[in-house]
């Protein structure tokens, strides 16, 4: 960011509806858009109304107060908190004679910030161009803010204008949609390929800036301590963009995969929503979700209202979900502690990952059996696979073979039953998954 964009003076603009309850979080949460976009919020005006205005977004008796208040200040920016309609745009600017902002352009800036993969950037420029479409005459210097060209008002040669640029846009976009389906191809074959191999898939869910990044590269630390391969994490919104799978390896030979995914937003932009469908098709296929909850926000209930619209949106309210709320260590609430589907913990001090795994364990491993089992001699392969692929407890040496107290997956068990003797067996296992006592007291 130049040292100018840095310096830039906005005032923040916004229509509290009668229906609508968050309007205050909903304008805080613009103030920090704006931040993460280097913008200083100089004043802010607000207004109650029925509905948004069609031709202005606010009154045009609001108009003259927005003037004074940006003069004022010294703001050359006005940003609003809703998507703006080209003839808004166009009108505002008109108007107030500043630079004219929405929600959505403040968001698709941010996703531009800090896309780092192709596929994210590609994901964004095409975001970004199919908002820009419909907006061309009226974007001004707000287009031109865009990396686009500046909309032309007069007709004629300007028109002429204007259709090129509609239609090299139009073309821009399917170069790019052609390219991002290559790389989306590449992505189906690997989840099918994790599919295939039957390793569980965790998806970490969230609003943005919770923490999903600092508790996946915690889990990695505490499970895979001399991996190499964490997540970039850092205090700022829209810190993860692309999808990140890695494999989470437990003692008892256990493995699940963990998947990192973009933060959410309210009021997240259609176009950015349909852009990234492919990336947030992941959680869709997720056998189990952590929705992870910055406990310390004062708006935490609203930030999982918010995600849980969200996934209810991309058809993943219906897999089963685990609420981890993180950074316990700024609040009162005791922790690591487990209550019901909860489960508090700070990523911060790698307190609670325990906790966490133990949840779980309970949701994707209850597909094991816990058994007593004797291998005759003859089919000494099995001990080395059980071995390798179950978690065994105890193995003793009798005179008919190798006796094995372990667990091991359902399918192991039927796919090898005519192979061994079973002493004792249980399914499901309840108790085992909790990754302490793999047998009730009866055995």
């Amino acid at each position: 960011m130049t040292e100018q964009t840095q310096q830039q003076k906005a005032i923040i603009v916004g229509v509290q509806l009668q229906t609508q309850t968050d309007f205050a979080y909903s304008m805080e949460e613009l103030r920090n858009l704006a931040a993460a976009c280097y913008i200083d919020v100089a004043g802010e005006l607000s207004q109650k109304a029925a509905r948004v205005n069609p031709s202005h977004y606010i009154g045009t008796g609001k108009i003259q107060e927005l003037l004074a208040l940006a003069e004022a200040h010294d703001a050359q920016v006005v940003i609003f908190n809703d998507e703006l309609s080209p003839s808004q745009i166009r009108n505002l600017e008109s108007s107030l004679e500043r630079t004219v902002i929405d929600r959505t352009i403040l968001i698709l800036d941010i996703f531009a910030e800090r896309a780092k993969t192709r596929e994210a950037q590609l994901q964004v420029e095409v975001a970004r161009l199919q908002y820009m479409l419909p907006r061309l005459v009226g974007l001004r210097e707000s287009l031109g803010r865009q990396g686009g060209g500046a909309g032309l008002k007069n007709r004629g040669a300007g028109e002429t204008k204007l259709e090129l640029d509609r239609r090299r846009i139009e073309e821009r976009i399917t170069a790019l949609q052609a390219e991002l389906e290559k790389l989306v191809a590449r992505r189906q074959i690997q989840r099918k390929q994790r599919q295939k191999n039957e390793v569980p898939v965790v998806c970490l869910v969230g609003y943005t800036n919770t923490g999903k990044s600092s508790l996946m590269n915690a889990l990695m630390e505490y499970y895979n301590p001399l991996t190499t391969k964490q997540v970039f994490a850092q205090d700022m919104l829209f810190a993860t963009l692309e999808t990140s799978v890695r494999s989470i390896d437990l003692p008892d030979n256990k493995t699940f995969l963990l998947t990192d995914t973009v933060g959410f937003v309210s009021q997240l932009p259609h176009h950015l929503v349909k852009a990234f469908r492919s990336t947030l098709e992941e959680v869709a296929e997720a056998d189990l979700l952590v929705h992870v909850v910055d406990y310390a926000h004062a708006d935490y209930e609203q930030l999982i209202a918010v995600t849980n619209a969200t996934l209810k949106e991309l058809g993943a309210d219906h897999i089963p979900t685990i609420y981890a709320y993180n950074k316990c260590d700024l609040t009162e609430h005791p922790y690591p502690r487990i209550e019901e589907n909860n489960v508090y913990l700070s990523a911060k001090e790698k307190s609670g990952l325990l906790e966490l795994t133990e949840l779980i364990r309970g949701q994707i491993f209850d597909d094991f059996v816990a058994c007593e089992i004797l291998i005759p001699f003859s089919e000494g392969r099995l001990v080395s696979y059980f071995n390798e692929h179950g978690h065994v407890l105890e193995t003793s040496y009798e005179p008919e073979g190798t006796r094995l107290k372990l667990e091991c997956k359902a399918a192991d068990y039927d796919r090898y039953r005519n192979d061994f003797v079973v002493l004792q067996a249980e399914t499901p296992v309840d108790v085992l998954v909790r990754g302490r006592q793999p047998f009730r007291e009866e055995f």
